[in-house]
């Protein structure tokens, strides 16, 4: 792996100097002129203007120097060699002869070569430092650029065509393919062939990383921690660091866009309850006034005259059928109170006893064919809150025991204190509610499907109870089996008593 980023790394840097590269043999043959040209010109003015072979060989030395820096090692090499043979012919005696006689001839030569040598190599070095260090720079500037455009991005829209289009646009890359997991849509722009279609959603299911050399073509998984949300595809000559920093930052904007669309959806889903909430608040409301007058004209029928047995039966009917509906509007205007944000509890303290004998009076006469027998370890048992929401609490668990247990089955009453938490419970016989719903029957309007066919309900109960319990900081939840029948608790924090 780090060949292989070395490679797209240095290919990268000869893309940046391309024109460089095409002009090549062209600077070749100019350096190699022109250093020629300044030897000869040196070679000839030395000559006619009597120069010693010191001063001559240091002109010469520079050039070879400088054509070392500007042009290369070759064209300095061949440039040494022109010295020294101009050095040779017209400087050291015998003059006008090739003839070396003198060790001082092999060590300007040598001189020269080797000053070309280290020379061009120190500069090709720092050319090639020079060309990293704007690759770099050019990197970083691109990836600046991407990711403030990222935080532009219309996220009410799918991100990966704007992504993609953004990456192709400014990293200058041939083609773009981004695979997003989560809608299982893969956008593309640039030029893909017809067999590479899926080359984004392979690298997916392969669930690895790779470059490939041939096609330019680097492939990422998008990770938001250990999960893999996607792929990215680029095919271009870009490092493996530059496409890891790119699979970064478009998993990151693909994880906006997902925690935005939550976002929105939560947001929704409120904005409905609260409509809701406030219509049933209304309409409980709105009710309540002719349910009133309702109750009150029944009641006053025994004044008019005296009825008869089918008259009292259908008086009867209406006093049964409006104390429901009284209740039921009851139950959402508490629902409505618990739910408010400015809900301010009481914090009386609240004997247990106290408050199953309060609960047991409220279901006076719905408790018929169920014995219920109550058991309280301690009388002095006591909590701090809303004695009504809490009353209404086992109330409505009471009625839910008589509802739905067998004809004839007793009811058991439990209550006991255990660390800082005080118990509650009520028990009854009756069908095994599924264990898929033993959470569920606590949201507001869900009733268990096994429990339709038993009894009327609005399936309110149960969430009013929930959430009374929970403003107290206490839980509430149910144990069902077919065997042992069906146990409603709630726990609440623990009054302390004072020790004098």
């Amino acid at each position: 792996m780090t060949g292989c980023s070395e490679s797209l790394t240095d290919m990268r840097i000869a893309n940046i100097a391309v024109g460089h590269e095409h002009a090549r043999p062209l600077r070749f043959l100019g350096g190699t002129l022109a250093g020629c040209w300044v030897v000869a010109l040196f070679t000839f003015s030395g000559n006619v203007l009597h120069f010693s072979s010191a001063a001559v060989g240091f002109l010469l030395l520079l050039t070879v120097v400088s054509v070392a820096i500007l042009a290369g090692f070759w064209e300095a090499t061949i440039v040494s060699v022109l010295a020294c043979l101009c050095l040779d012919y017209f400087f050291y005696p015998p003059v006008l002869t090739f003839n070396i006689q003198d060790p001082q001839d092999w060590v300007a030569l040598g001189a020269f070569e080797i000053s070309a040598l280290v020379v061009s190599r120190v500069s090709s070095r720092e050319q090639r430092s020079s060309r990293e260090a704007l690759f770099q720079r050019t990197t970083m500037e691109h990836l600046y650029e991407l990711s403030r455009s990222t935080l532009l991005i219309n996220l009410h829209h799918p991100p990966g065509p704007q992504l993609a289009q953004l990456i192709q646009r400014i990293f200058s890359v041939e083609a773009v393919a981004i695979f997003d997991a989560n809608s299982s849509a893969c956008d593309r722009t640039g030029a893909w062939h017809e067999n590479e279609m899926d080359v984004a959603k392979e690298c997916y299911l392969q669930g690895q990383d790779d470059d490939d050399l041939v096609t330019h073509t680097s492939r990422r998984l998008l990770r938001i921690g250990n999960d893999n949300i996607g792929t990215i595809a680029i095919r271009g000559s870009i490092s493996p660091l530059v496409a890891n920093a790119l699979a970064s930052l478009t998993a990151i904007t693909l994880d906006r866009y997902v925690s935005l669309e939550k976002e929105r959806s939560v947001e929704a889903a409120h904005q409905s309850e609260r409509l809701r909430t406030s219509v049933l608040d209304s309409l409980a409301h709105a009710v309540k006034t002719p349910l009133t007058a309702i109750q009150t004209a029944n009641a006053g029928l025994d004044e008019v005259g005296k009825l008869n047995p089918a008259q009292r039966q259908l008086v009867n009917l209406v006093e049964e059928e409006s104390s429901l509906l009284n209740n039921l509007c009851s139950r959402l205007l508490q629902t409505a109170k618990l739910e408010a944000e400015d809900l301010r509890l009481r914090k009386d303290k609240v004997t247990v006893s106290e408050l199953v004998a309060r609960a047991l009076r409220e279901r006076n006469g719905r408790m018929e064919g169920h014995p219920v027998e109550v058991v309280i370890e301690d009388p002095e048992i006591s909590v701090r809150g809303d004695g009504e929401l809490l009353a209404m609490a086992v109330v409505q668990y009471l009625d839910n025991a008589a509802k739905y247990s067998f004809q004839g089955t007793p009811v058991k009453i439990s209550a006991w204190e255990s660390h800082s938490e005080v118990f509650i419970s009520v028990h009854n016989m009756g069908p095994a509610i599924p264990i898929e719903d033993r959470e569920r029957i606590f949201q507001r309007f869900y009733r268990s499907k096994g429990a339709t066919h038993l009894a009327a309900g609005t399936g309110i109960g149960l969430s009013t109870v929930k959430m009374a319990v929970e403003s107290h900081r206490g839980h509430a939840w149910v144990i069902s089996s077919a065997n042992e029948g069906t146990t409603f608790f709630l726990s609440l924090p623990l009054e302390r008593r004072n020790s004098n």
